[in-house]
């Protein structure tokens, strides 16, 4: 009878244990979750009781137990303090935490390299004078060599997107005047080899080849100088107040214009003077380029400048009148003596005015409109 009462009760005090303890680490939880109220002082903590057989059970505060000891159940020492709202509990799985933290591996070579991944982004776009030298000048050089010698009309297969990127890239990281030196120095390099072919020309081709020369540069300054628009804008004019088609344009009269004017010219007015010698469009082409590279040089040859671009000479008065009417009768002897007569041009001038009217009247008499 008492082994059954001693059992019944071993077993009873054990259930109160187990209900206490899941007590307390609901407790610990709502600390968590809630706000903590201030702790109570210890004399109101109420000391541990049981109820009678058949009541409800009291907070008890957990024990520790050895369920491997001689009776199972059973106390194997005094109960620690009692924790006040699970405040205590709170502070050790804290503690807990920093242990588990501390025992965890250390991180990877990967995660910190996901934590810095912007940083290293912009490494990797610097652009050093390394990388401009052997990546980005190459292209830009490739493509500037093509926009030099392309003939009028010519397919260039490069990627203006791509050259303009480059320009870009390269300014944004601080290579504008390096790249602006190379410019320069390319387009030198190539206007001097121009002015040593313009040399070794003949007499009668000198003109021509000098009309070619100066159109094909002027056409590829129409690409070139957008290309680096990006440049003259934030470096050129910024620092240098200056613009780069004015840089580029004086390049062409010191290397090539400037060396050639004074045996150029004469040939121009020897051309002049005979009729169709050069063509029309070859001769404009010159006198309008030479007068865009220098306007001075139109006291060299102002009458045949003025042929080709306005208000050169000075107003007509009424005194030179007669003056205008002898270079006229003059122009008009030179047309006769190389078989230009004016009679032969009146005399067909009027038979094709009398074939026309002729067909046209034959034509109106049939009906035709």
């Amino acid at each position: 009878m008492e082994e059954s009462m001693e059992e019944e009760e071993g077993g009873s005090y054990e259930a109160m244990m187990d209900d206490q303890n899941h007590n307390n680490w609901e407790a610990a939880v709502d600390g968590f979750r809630q706000p903590l109220p201030p702790p109570p002082p210890p004399s109101s903590i109420p000391a541990p009781a049981r109820e009678p057989s058949g009541g409800q059970l009291l907070a008890v505060p957990a024990v520790s137990v050895d369920r491997k000891g001689p009776k199972e159940g059973l106390p194997m020492g005094p109960p620690p303090p009692p924790e006040a709202n699970g405040v205590i509990m709170m502070l050790k799985s804290c503690d807990a935490a920093a242990a588990v933290a501390k025992a965890a591996p250390a991180p990877t070579a990967s995660s910190t390299i996901n934590i810095n991944t912007s940083t290293s982004k912009f490494l990797m776009n610097v652009i050093t004078i390394e990388d401009y030298k052997s990546t980005y000048w190459p292209k830009l050089d490739g493509a500037i060599d093509q926009l030099l010698t392309q003939s009028p009309g010519d397919y260039i297969p490069i990627s203006y997107e791509q050259i303009y990127s480059c320009v870009y890239k390269c300014v944004c990281q601080q290579h504008s005047e390096q790249m602006y030196s190379d410019l320069i120095k390319k387009i030198t390099n190539h206007l001097e080899r121009v002015s040593k072919e313009l040399q070794a020309s003949p007499p009668d081709l000198y003109i021509e080849r000098f009309n070619i020369a100066l159109g094909q540069y002027m056409g590829a300054l129409q690409s070139i100088v957008p290309l680096f628009i990006y440049m003259n804008k934030f470096y050129i004019e910024t620092k240098l107040n200056r613009d780069l088609k004015d840089d580029l344009i004086k390049l062409f009269t010191e290397h090539v214009a400037e060396k050639h004017i004074y045996s150029l010219m004469p040939l121009l007015l020897e051309a002049q003077s005979t009729p169709f010698q050069v063509t029309p469009s070859t001769m404009a082409n010159i006198v309008k380029g030479l007068y865009t590279l220098r306007p001075e040089w139109v006291q060299m040859a102002p009458t045949l400048f003025s042929k080709f671009i306005p208000n050169i000479l000075p107003p007509a008065v009424e005194s030179e009148l007669s003056e205008y009417a002898a270079q006229d009768q003059k122009f008009q002897r030179e047309l006769i003596q190389n078989g230009f007569t004016r009679g032969d041009q009146s005399r067909k001038r009027a038979g094709d005015e009398l074939a026309y009217n002729s067909s046209s009247a034959c034509a109106s008499s049939r009906g035709y409109r």
